[in-house]
């Protein structure tokens, strides 16, 4: 029987249907590829600015120069001076390099926590489990800032003392993402055969979970960075962080919460920048990683 003309075109569309998925994929993956890109040159940038700005200004950020207070951005000045007249480029600079070393110590202690206590609930499973899961469910249900401004007020400000609170605050969302997939690894039937071949808990663990789970963690712990650096502004602008001659980023917008009641933009502006541009970094970084170690998921995204 002859086809009728619906049928034909039915038919026609069921052919050119395919066509327009793999076009809407390869925008999806351009896409992809110009936020890898970019998120990569921003990171690039703010790496060498924080390795190589200030060994190659020679300049005290510490300087005073009462004359110069307050100059909005210039040639001489390029995010201008603040309100005793020290250059703010290099003080954003130094401020990057303090908040960096506590955001990145702080999420590599937080991570370490968390993967050791979600591998051991996982792997040890049972009352073990449910005992190590309620105690996550009663610390995550303080807030994270009251909890780290009750922990660091136990020290004098420094550097440690705001690690330390922002680990011990930040390791929660790490052990449950290890737990989750080290019960997921449980299922596997490789697991079943090397249970079954006589293997203890301990071979197990060490040679077919915890593998399973190091890249699940390594993101967790970049996608930490940023947060813990959000944190100790937090912490800084609230007074109770870092020291308040150390240039970190709260201390300079805590610095500048007069000066933007004067109208003078600047002193607030140029700080915040330092803390917006490596988070948008680091999570366009960490949104590739995340696709290329969930296949799933990515494949989910090209359709």
């Amino acid at each position: 029987m002859a086809e009728t003309t619906t049928e034909k075109t039915e038919r026609t569309e069921l052919t050119e249907r395919p066509t327009v998925w793999r076009s809407h994929g390869d925008d999806r993956r351009s896409t992809r590829t110009l936020r890898l890109r970019t998120s990569a040159a921003l990171l690039t940038v703010v790496t060498l600015v924080v390795l190589l700005v200030p060994p190659l200004a020679q300049l005290d950020q510490q300087a005073v120069d009462l004359a110069a207070k307050l100059q909005p951005p210039s040639w001489e000045h390029p995010f201008g001076t603040d309100d005793v007249g020290r250059d703010l480029l290099l003080r954003c600079v130094y401020g990057l390099r303090v908040s960096l070393l506590v955001g990145v110590a702080a999420a590599l202690t937080a991570t370490v926590v968390g993967t050791a206590v979600g591998a051991t609930a996982g792997a040890l499973g049972g009352w073990v489990d449910r005992g190590v899961m309620r105690v996550v469910d009663t610390i995550s249900s303080v807030p994270h800032l009251l909890l780290g401004i009750f922990i660091v007020a136990m020290f004098r400000p420094g550097v440690w003392p705001v690690v330390i609170s922002v680990a011990l605050t930040h390791w929660l969302s790490t052990a449950r993402i290890v737990r989750a997939e080290v019960l997921s690894l449980r299922a596997r039937p490789y697991v079943d055969a090397a249970v079954s071949g006589g293997a203890s808990r301990w071979r197990v663990a060490v040679r077919h979970l915890l593998p399973g789970v190091l890249p699940q963690a390594a993101l967790a712990a970049v996608l930490m960075v940023p947060h813990a650096m959000w944190h100790e502004s937090a912490l800084s602008f609230l007074g109770l962080g870092l020291p308040t001659h150390t240039a970190s980023l709260g201390n300079l917008i805590q610095e500048a919460r007069g000066s933007l009641l004067a109208g003078d933009w600047w002193p607030t502006l140029f700080p915040g920048l330092f803390i917006i541009v490596p988070t948008l970094a680091v999570a366009g970084l960490a949104g590739a990683w995340r696709e290329r170690i969930n296949p799933r998921r990515r494949s989910e995204l090209m359709l």
